[in-house]
């Protein structure tokens, strides 16, 4: 050791100043100029000694202890202890400095790109773009991938997932294994499957938080025709045609021949591969429509579909299995924000007209119940682009019609 590094080390080195360099390192690695002064709050004895030796006068009185970055930096040039100032003391001490500033740039830019993949496939897609400004607030992704270089690969594979979505219909462990190169790659649980899932519910209008039910994961999913097994996916309909030449013709031939709802699986649905024949199809949202239409209409009812909330994967296979055969569809639902948002996302799937389900009909079910015993509408308000005045009047109205009061009247038209 020099005498010059001895002399650094008596002035500056050991626990008591190390508060002192630490602040200087602070700064030079910020990019800060070393002037002005530091401060300890509660300086101990040994602090206040090692300042005195530096300074070579007595610290002030009181508990804090604040020293002049300028002065020191003079001390160790005049003293010859470092000639380039307290820069060279710091170090000779500490060792090399580190460009926070740049490593502070260099890593936003690294983080940047790890979301450019995801940035250019919600690009131009309206329904994602809040579902991606949550993700910055809630850094759920730095959570899961802390790291820009895992962060860079996660989102590689969910930016992959979501360009394929919404689907036509596809298993979701094909839809892994083709997008993501593992077949559990959209398992609950797993990175990739808990942010996709988040993007499927915005998609779907819903909360981006997912739901930990695996029925609400399931209904999620099945909104963008992805489906997490062809058994548990149902489809409910009454009064649909059928034949006798194919398996799921002779199932629909027999409950329609019998008056009896009848449950459909998506593997049923997919196995079949020509078009369901029927002229007219009306919709419903509820299965309490399917069942008093069974019990009130029975083998005269009209062909309906129950899309049972937001449509399963096999209600879509049913619906694309119809419209093949260019049937016409009628749509009623729940005349509330929840109700309208299914409606939407069915007219996505098929194009439907109202079937007593516009303003119309929505003021004449208001005006046709006491107010006392409807409630009012939740949730954020939604778009009725085939009625732009049904959204008006609920707004206005402010009354939730749950589609079991309207019952009366639908019964009649399935049984004309």
């Amino acid at each position: 050791m020099t005498e010059a590094d001895a002399q650094l080390h008596r002035l500056l080195g050991g626990e008591p100043v190390a508060w002192l360099i630490g602040r200087a390192r602070d700064r030079l690695e910020t990019g800060r100029p070393l002037t002005g002064t530091v401060t300890v709050p509660a300086a101990t004895p040994e602090q206040r000694r090692a300042v005195e030796r530096l300074t070579g006068r007595a610290a002030r009185s009181g508990a804090s202890l604040s020293v002049s970055l300028t002065e020191v930096d003079r001390i160790l040039r005049d003293s010859g202890a470092a000639p380039g100032g307290l820069a060279e003391a710091v170090t000779r001490l500490t060792g090399p400095l580190r460009d926070r500033n740049r490593e502070r740039d260099d890593l936003a830019a690294a983080w940047s790109a790890a979301f450019a993949c995801l940035d250019a496939a919600v690009a131009g897609r309206d329904e994602l773009a809040p579902w991606r400004g949550w993700l910055d607030a809630t850094g759920v992704v730095r959570r899961l991938a802390p790291q820009p270089a895992q962060a860079r690969l996660l989102l590689t594979q969910v930016a992959a997932v979501l360009r394929r979505l919404p689907s036509r219909g596809v298993p979701i462990g094909r839809l892994a294994a083709e997008c993501c190169g593992d077949a559990h790659a959209l398992d609950e649980g797993r990175p990739v499957g808990t942010l996709v899932l988040s993007a499927v519910r915005a998609l779907a209008g819903l909360p981006f938080a997912a739901n930990p039910s695996a029925g609400s994961r399931r209904t999620a999913w099945a909104a963008v025709g992805v489906h997490l097994d062809e058994l548990s996916s149902l489809a409910l309909c009454l009064g649909l045609p059928g034949d006798t030449r194919t398996a799921l013709g002779r199932t629909l031939a027999s409950c329609r021949e019998a008056g009896q709802p009848t449950v459909l699986t998506l593997r049923q649905l997919r196995c079949h591969d020509e078009p369901l024949r029927a002229a007219r199809v009306r919709m419903c949202e509820n299965p309490v429509v399917v069942a008093a239409a069974a019990d009130e209409v029975g083998t005269g009812c009209e062909p309906l579909v129950c899309v049972g909330g937001q449509p399963s994967a096999a209600v879509l296979r049913l619906l694309d299995l119809l419209a093949a055969s260019g049937a016409e569809f009628g749509y009623h639902g729940d005349f509330d924000w929840g109700g309208v948002r299914i409606a939407s996302a069915v007219r996505h799937r098929v194009s439907w007209r109202p079937w007593r389900y516009d303003h119309t009909a929505y003021q004449a079910a208001v005006s046709a119940h006491p107010l006392a015993a409807l409630g009012g509408l939740a949730g954020e308000p939604a778009a009725t682009p085939w009625d732009p005045e049904l959204a008006a009047a609920m707004r206005h109205r402010n009354v939730r019609i749950e589609e079991e009061l309207t019952l009366d009247a639908l019964l009649q038209d399935l049984s004309a």
